[in-house]
């Protein structure tokens, strides 16, 4: 697609674009925290409870939030996702108003990975008897034990999607010469001027 069939467009609100930057600075945060922090981790907790709170508030905003930072604006069908996949290697900018179809699944993945990991690590119990969740009484013995073995799964889920997240980037940067970094820092990107389709 050539500029000419492109605009400048503002897409990312502000409240969505610091919800990103300091999510992704606390989901790195705590990850090395659990990975390599020290035994007693009350600093991974208290920005776990952080998280939680960003989470509910992109509850919110997926529900009220401008046009792009709603749900219904992650969700394609099959036919727009394998058509936006036939069309995704060509060395051209895709220009997509918002997240393209693969994105928009990339968001929802990430979402409910981190949505499990912060209802794991909130009912988790080590047996430690110091690092346990403030909900592992209500979940039970038997599930807040195996729930520290679950939130451990869904670290390696979390850093997995975090690397294909990086990996997204450069390639939409190196092959197709879309910059994806800079309307996440100033809500401005350049979009196609049709429809989504």
């Amino acid at each position: 697609m050539s500029d000419q069939q492109a605009r400048r467009t503002r897409i990312w609100d502000p409240a969505l674009r610091v919800f990103h930057w300091l999510l992704a600075t606390l989901v790195i945060a705590n990850w090395l925290l659990g990975k390599f922090g020290p035994n007693i981790m009350t600093l991974h907790f208290w920005l776990g409870y952080t998280i939680v709170g960003l989470l509910v508030f992109r509850v919110i905003w997926g529900l009220i939030g401008p046009k792009s930072a709603r749900f219904s604006g992650l969700i394609y069908s099959p036919r727009q996702v394998l058509s936006y996949l036939r069309q995704m290697g060509r060395r051209s900018p895709s220009h997509w108003p918002g997240h393209a179809p693969i994105g928009g699944l990339a968001v929802i993945a990430i979402l409910l990975a981190l949505l499990w990991q912060v209802g794991t690590g909130l009912i988790t119990d080590p047996e430690d008897f110091v690092n346990v969740g403030p909900l592992a009484g209500l979940a039970g013995s038997r599930i807040a034990t195996k729930a520290d073995a679950w939130h451990s799964l869904g670290a390696d889920i979390i850093l997995i999607l975090v690397v294909l997240h990086i990996v997204a980037i450069l390639f939409y940067r190196i092959w197709k010469n879309e910059d994806l970094i800079r309307p996440m820092l100033t809500g401005w990107k350049w979009v196609r001027r049709q429809d989504k389709g």
